[in-house]
């Protein structure tokens, strides 16, 4: 069955293109920037951290992609970049322009599109990355894991980014900075790690393999329990 977008998650992903506070703070590289609840709750954004290079924490994750690769809100592309530079085929998306244009300059590939938007290379990714908590775009974990299982080749991986707390959360949120400018609200999800494996075994993705790094969360999901090495597939970028 194909998958489609949640309920207003066409405008809802579009919040990086929208939210002004996150524009900026991709320009300088810095923060502080936030998601804020309706109730005020404030969850911390790492800027800095996604505009860095990789940390051991990534690299865990650059170990076990399998080519090529797709990167699911790239953001400002420091795996793109480091996946692009070991010569690995990888494709960064994003629907932030001032996003994916940072990925660019980095050295990435990367295109400004939703994941729920047609992909090159549909049903042929060796890899899909949903990192830095983009388990919750779109606000409904399964609509975007069954819509992964679409891109992903039938021996391809997930390698997913799950909270470090038991949490399995629907919002809506803003993107807020430290002056208190706020872009326009979009639904979001926080998943932990047993909710993220519940809802990837309701989505056709059985086999998971959990790892911790530098306080970090992550699980490599498989539909096929013996994946079989992937040839490198010649994957088209365009627009």
């Amino acid at each position: 069955m194909t998958a489609t977008a949640p309920a207003g998650a066409g405008a809802a992903t579009a919040w990086r293109a929208e939210a002004d506070p996150y524009t900026d703070a991709l320009r300088t590289g810095r923060g502080p920037l936030f998601l804020r609840r309706p109730d005020g709750w404030l969850l911390p954004l790492e800027v800095e951290r996604w505009c860095a290079a990789p940390d051991a924490a990534d690299r865990t994750v650059l170990d076990r992609c399998r080519e090529p690769v797709l990167d699911i809100g790239c953001g400002p592309g420091r795996l793109v970049a480091a996946l692009a530079e070991l010569g690995r085929p990888t494709l960064g998306v994003d629907v932030s322009p001032a996003a994916v244009a940072r990925a660019v300059r980095s050295g990435g590939s990367a295109l400004c599109r939703s994941v729920f938007d047609p992909l090159p290379g549909e049903g042929g990714w060796g890899t899909a990355l949903l990192i830095d908590g983009n388990i919750g775009i779109g606000g409904d974990p399964r609509a975007l894991l069954s819509r992964i299982a679409e891109l992903v080749a039938p021996d391809g991986v997930l390698i997913a980014e799950a909270s470090p707390v038991d949490v399995d959360e629907r919002v809506d949120v803003r993107v807020v900075d430290g002056n208190g400018a706020l872009g326009a609200p979009f639904p979001w999800a926080r998943v932990g790690l047993p909710a993220l494996v519940d809802h990837a075994a309701a989505t056709g993705w059985p086999c998971t393999l959990p790892w911790t790094a530098d306080g970090r969360t992550f699980v490599c999901l498989a539909r096929d329990p013996a994946p079989k090495p992937l040839s490198v597939a010649a994957v088209k970028f365009q627009a």
